[in-house]
């Protein structure tokens, strides 16, 4: 049995995080906004503790974590999910937008990561499990926001893993794919106040529409996808990175492409910048 912390977790992918979790046997944390809103299948359960965490609250977060300590003794596992998504193109978006948007995807993990990790190396082991995104390795027209944030994300994951392997604590960035969830409801997903109509009939724009047309409709399954991230979790080692969905391995595929076609047309005069001592 471990317990784990999930933030973001009253819906969506979080909440069927929490429900495999707690299927396997496990102990967990729901960190929502409002406690309120948590499923009744979750709610019920002996080892299920709602607490109240806006991840953006920097002052609230000790508070969520110590609420979650006095009840199970400690915090094995951190499900940094919280977090949404911002359409539209880079011109679009207004600085208060993009500023929220990181506030949230990444601040708000930082913060709610730096507030377990003192728990974690007093027990000499941990496992930080981050929700990223496939837009945290490829940049796509009409969410280059979102994915820089994204990107942060997995760049973060990346250094903490080794930042962190002497005290025994793990970390994964998850990186799905388009799962049948709320995230292209309104409520998740916002649109920059701004419209410039240069931008109609190109990439960008054709984002929003995919956009609409997607919701409630996407490939991915989240049930299957959250019994998976429960699945590597519980390995003794964690991936740097779990690619998790279809269309995110073709999307790797491709992206892998485009890094090999854009080192060989340059590799040799890429080396030769080196100073002609170096060996």
């Amino acid at each position: 049995m471990a317990t784990w912390f999930i933030t973001g977790a009253s819906r969506g992918i979080g909440a069927e995080i929490a429900r495999a979790a707690l299927k396997d046997g496990n102990e967990v944390v729901v960190a929502v906004r409002d406690p309120r809103r948590v499923p009744d299948d979750l709610r019920d359960s002996d080892a299920v503790l709602p607490v109240a965490l806006d991840v953006t609250d920097t002052g609230g977060i000790p508070d969520a974590v110590q609420a979650a300590v006095d009840r199970f003794g400690g915090i094995d596992v951190l499900v940094n999910n919280a977090g949404r998504g911002l359409l539209g193109a880079l011109e679009e978006v207004s600085d208060a937008e993009a500023r929220s948007l990181f506030d949230l995807n990444v601040f708000g993990l930082i913060n709610v990561t730096r507030a377990v990790l003192p728990v974690m190396r007093r027990q000499g082991a941990g496992k930080l499990v981050h929700i990223g995104s496939r837009a945290g390795f490829e940049g796509e027209p009409g969410v280059g926001l979102y994915a820089a944030s994204k990107f942060a994300v997995a760049g973060i994951s990346e250094a903490l893993s080794v930042e962190l392997a002497p005290f025994g604590i793990q970390s994964m960035v998850v990186e799905p794919g388009v799962f049948r969830t709320d995230f292209l409801d309104a409520s998740s997903l916002s649109v920059a106040a701004r419209r410039i109509a240069d931008y109609d009939g190109t990439p960008a724009h054709a984002t929003l529409d995919w956009a609409g047309q997607t919701n409630h409709a996407q490939l991915g399954d989240p049930v299957k996808g959250a019994a998976l991230i429960v699945e590597v979790t519980n390995t003794d080692r964690l991936p740097t990175h779990l690619y998790l969905g279809r269309d995110t391995l073709e999307r790797l595929e491709v992206k892998l492409r485009q890094i090999h076609d854009d080192l060989e047309p340059w590799r040799e005069k890429s080396a030769a910048t080196a100073h002609e001592d170096a060996a």
